[in-house]
């Protein structure tokens, strides 16, 4: 049988002595950064909050002109051309949402197909009805309705109006 001989051989590594950890500076840096970081986060956060108060408010908008018009329809046509009447129904939000009750809302009443005048109603934010003008002769037959609503937005207090 053969026989190894296996020598030991040392080697000597030189090791440097450094300390482990990090200096002030860049706790500093890295908490500079981590502030930053969160900050822009929490005002990305707060930008999309005040994009979906707009799209609401849009909504609700829309709703409200829906309903307004809906009820509108569902009036007798002596009623509809009658401004007595139609402040009385205006003096009430079309709906009993809480922006309802802080737009303005506009209620334009024409002869149809030839325009004799317009009648014109506005319902302030305050509840408050506004007969701005009359129509000499609204027909018998049919008439032309246009119902709007407006507000300033959440979202950088811009005008905004929803119409049909």
């Amino acid at each position: 049988m053969p026989c190894y001989d296996f020598h030991k051989k040392t080697v000597k590594l030189n090791k440097k002595t450094e300390t482990a950890g990090m200096t002030f500076a860049e706790v500093l840096c890295a908490a500079l950064l981590l502030a930053v970081f969160f900050a822009s986060i929490f005002e990305l956060n707060a930008v999309c909050l005040r994009y979906i108060d707009a799209t609401k408010e849009s909504v609700a908008a829309l709703q409200g002109v829906h309903d307004r018009a809906e009820a509108l329809r569902n009036v007798a046509f002596t009623d509809l051309t009658t401004t007595s009447y139609l402040r009385t129904l205006l003096a009430t939000a079309p709906n009993a949402s809480d922006f309802c009750n802080r737009a303005t809302e506009v209620v334009k009443i024409s002869a149809y197909p030839t325009a004799n005048g317009v009648t014109q109603l506005t319902r302030a934010a305050n509840g408050t009805v506004t007969t701005n003008s009359t129509a000499a002769d609204l027909g018998s037959t049919l008439v032309q309705i246009d119902v709007s609503t407006s507000w300033n937005t959440t979202l950088g207090n811009r005008p905004q109006s929803e119409q049909i």
